[in-house]
């Protein structure tokens, strides 16, 4: 997309379309590669980062892959695959880079509690549940990027790590964990607000209770974009030569309605979610580390179980879940309609393909939606034995839209990742998907900035100004130890996360006996 011809009416050079932390990315990046750039928000609440941005609507886990045992899988030979793990945590590195660049520059002035230091800790029991976790922190520490991770059996040091989980476990299951001190947990929400009321400040028009409701490209090649006004019913047209849509669950409708050819046969299939939150200060005090286990067979990735340690607008909390369910809302202030209206001709059998192949999935779902209080509970048991229900309340988390694409012959495959879409010269970009989505958000908008702005990014000065805000942009951290070292100590001092290497060693994995 080329944007040196810059608009001579009042029409913006680009649209951001939802006020989550994708477009908030973008829309840094974006002004800061080029500042005269005209750019509008449109969002269709009334605040920012109501969504999947929101600090109680996802994880909240700085997804670095250090934990979640669904990026590790198993290939049919024994062997584990750390190809995902490796590319996520590579992308949370580069994240921290840029939110570092940011507060060095004054150019957002984050609150203490956005990110915070907390151990990411791998849990399993059974004999082949832990001979897969030992094989995977055999596999993982021999990159850089995993050095410093811990592993044992030993059930008295797993008590020192994780009381909770260990206090009143009497079945005599072999039990291990892996656990990494360099951990975060990040309320992704206060991130997306903080940088919006920069880009506020900066003279980029943001229009909230303002609702997308067409999307069609003009024979001048401009998107002409039909909003309405929430508040008083007026509707508009905008016109621009670059859309990005951010709408998390909404973003599949608003594809789908621009036409390019390359939106032909996506298809979404939304999944909600639960947490069960604990409301003892004493027992959440006790809790201190993200512990993740295996997922359920048949589970999406976001079913991960895992109980959590959270700072949530400055107090700590402890959750429990996510529980998965069932609605047809693609967002959580959605409408039950979203499934039914994205259908079309051309999704339609990837759609029940889909479906075919992932029956697992539906009876999951379907049983996870009957479960009662007491199944709950029981899944809380497992990593908590001593959990008593009178404190645990049930919370209603974020709405999340698997993406379902074209697969071979024209059949259907289920995506549990993020997926972006773009229009062959550029104009229009969606992201659509989830996990580990929010962590990654920098990565994933410097892979759309380059796709749609591929002059631009070949440029000298915007190469001279990406390698400032991403000093390992364009190399491998994964690869390359020292940079490694160099770019961690940076990003731990200026986020005020501890140093790397003061309570575990850097250059080798540890065994605990």
């Amino acid at each position: 997309m080329d944007l040196n011809n810059i608009n001579t009416d009042d029409n913006p050079d680009v649209i951001l379309i939802g006020a989550g932390v994708m477009s908030a990315t973008l829309g840094m990046l974006l002004h800061e590669l080029q500042p005269d750039l005209k750019m509008e928000l449109y969002e269709r609440l009334d605040v920012a980062a109501a969504e999947s941005s929101d600090a109680w609507n996802n994880a909240g886990t700085g997804h670095s892959a250090f934990c979640e045992l669904n990026y590790t899988p198993e290939r049919p030979d024994g062997t584990i695959d750390i190809s995902k793990a490796v590319k996520i945590a590579e992308s949370f590195e580069v994240s921290k880079q840029f939110w570092s660049y940011l507060i060095e520059k004054n150019q957002v002035k984050l609150p203490d509690f956005f990110i915070n230091s907390i151990p990411h800790i791998s849990f399993v029991w059974g004999d082949a549940n832990v001979q897969f976790l030992r094989r995977r922190y055999e596999a993982l520490t021999q990159c850089n990027l995993f050095k410093g991770m811990q592993y044992s059996e030993n059930p008295l040091q797993l008590k020192e790590w994780m009381p909770l989980v260990m206090e009143g476990r009497t079945n005599t299951d072999k039990v291990a964990a892996t656990r990494m001190e360099i951990g975060t947990d990040v309320n992704f929400g206060a991130l997306t607000r903080r940088m919006l009321h920069r880009l506020e400040t900066n003279g980029i028009k943001q229009y909230f209770g303002h609702e997308v409701r067409k999307i069609r490209r003009t024979s001048t090649g401009y998107w002409r974009l039909t909003v309405k006004d929430l508040r008083t019913g007026d509707k508009r047209k905008v016109f621009s030569k670059f859309v990005f849509i951010g709408a998390g669950g909404g973003s599949l409708p608003l594809l789908l309605k621009s036409d390019i050819p390359e939106a032909e046969g996506f298809g979404g299939f939304p999944v909600s979610g639960q947490w069960l939150r604990c409301t003892n200060p004493e027992i959440i005090e006790k809790h201190k580390a993200k512990v993740y286990g295996k997922a359920s067979v048949g589970s999406p990735p976001m079913s991960v179980p895992h109980l959590d340690s959270r700072f949530i607008n400055g107090k700590k909390e402890l959750l429990f879940g996510p529980y998965a369910g069932f609605s047809t809302k693609f967002l959580k202030k959605g409408s039950y309609l979203d499934l039914a209206r994205s259908i079309r001709p051309d999704n339609l059998r990837p759609m029940i393909s889909a479906g075919i192949r992932n029956i697992s999935l539906t009876e999951y779902l379907i049983n996870q939606v009957r479960q009662s209080p007491e199944d709950r509970l029981h899944a809380l048991r497992e990593y908590y034995p001593n959990a008593s229900p009178d404190d645990w309340k049930l919370e209603i988390a974020g709405q999340r839209v698997q993406v379902i694409k074209k697969g071979p012959k024209g059949g259907g495959v289920l995506e549990f990742g993020t997926e972006m879409v773009s229009a062959a010269d550029g104009s229009l970009a969606a992201l659509l998907g989830a996990s580990p989505g929010a962590s990654t958000a920098v990565s994933i908008m410097l892979k759309l900035i380059q796709r749609c702005f591929p002059a631009q990014v070949a440029s000298e000065e915007w190469q001279q100004k990406l390698k400032k805000m991403i000093p390992s942009y364009g190399q491998s951290l994964s690869k390359d130890a020292e940079l490694l070292q160099r770019v961690r100590g940076w990003t731990s001092e200026t986020l005020g996360l501890p140093r790397i290497g003061a309570n575990y060693k850097q250059d080798a994995g540890q065994q605990v006996a």
